[in-house]
């Protein structure tokens, strides 16, 4: 099977510093220096080291402010992807090839869906039994022998979804999370309960209410982003 997300043409750099959370100067080969969009709202624990070798995605549009996105940066335990709204690209594709078994008991898939609760989830899959809400988590953080730990900031925002996940869970429909790996040395995945400790909370409460909850590998390359397999979850009560 192909890439579930296939990049444009690459250009490799240096990267110098990110600031302002959303800012990253790259120094080019020529030693000419671009500001670039780094679209990620975490800390990037691990993957904003100055000096490391990375990867941006250019685009013409004039009426783009920054026409350069940082996509891809060389840690010691391998590419990372921090563009993390590219996870739900890569889900998407992985659901409709149906490499989450569980979650394969569907015949349409809508993305972006009205919760009716003032806010919308990354998908809805119909066709099935019941109906399944999914969202979908980036996770970028390996704190080491291959383990990835979400989130690697406070987020009120994912421990919001918790709720919303778990308040959509009925007789006729279920409600699952779906943890990406976007760091290619990552091999399971846990709650990071030191960072966000209400979040590992509220995880593990929602679990206890019936949310289903997934890891998936990811291979990660310069040439795009593919979904390989499940992956193990540690560190949250009643999932394997």
């Amino acid at each position: 099977m192909g890439a579930h997300w296939v990049f444009s043409e690459l250009q490799e750099g240096v990267l110098e510093r990110r600031y302002k959370r959303f800012l990253a100067d790259v120094v080019l080969p020529s030693g000419a220096k671009v500001v670039a969009h780094c679209p990620n709202t975490g800390s990037m624990t691990g993957c904003q080291q100055a000096g490391s070798r990375v990867w941006l995605s250019h685009n013409a549009n004039p009426k783009r402010k920054l026409r350069w996105t940082l996509e891809l940066v060389e840690t010691p335990g391998g590419l990372v992807c921090v563009h993390s709204a590219l996870a739900n690209k890569v889900i998407a594709a992985a659901l409709q090839q149906r490499l989450i078994p569980d979650l394969s008991d569907f015949s349409t898939l809508r993305a972006e869906v009205a919760t009716g609760q003032r806010s919308r989830l990354d998908f809805r899959l119909e066709g099935g039994p019941q109906a399944i809400w999914v969202e979908v988590k980036a996770v970028s953080w390996c704190a080491g022998d291959g383990l990835g730990l979400f989130p690697d900031a406070v987020s009120v925002r994912a421990t919001r979804h918790l709720g919303e996940l778990v308040d959509l869970i009925s007789p006729l429909s279920r409600a699952a999370l779906v943890f990406c790996a976007f760091h290619a040395g990552i091999s399971r995945i846990a709650p990071a309960e030191d960072i966000d400790p209400e979040y590992a909370r509220a995880l593990a409460q929602a679990v206890a209410k019936g949310l289903e909850v997934y890891g998936l590998a990811v291979e990660v390359g310069v040439d795009g982003l593919r979904a390989t397999q499940p992956l193990p979850l540690e560190g949250i009560s009643g999932v394997d």
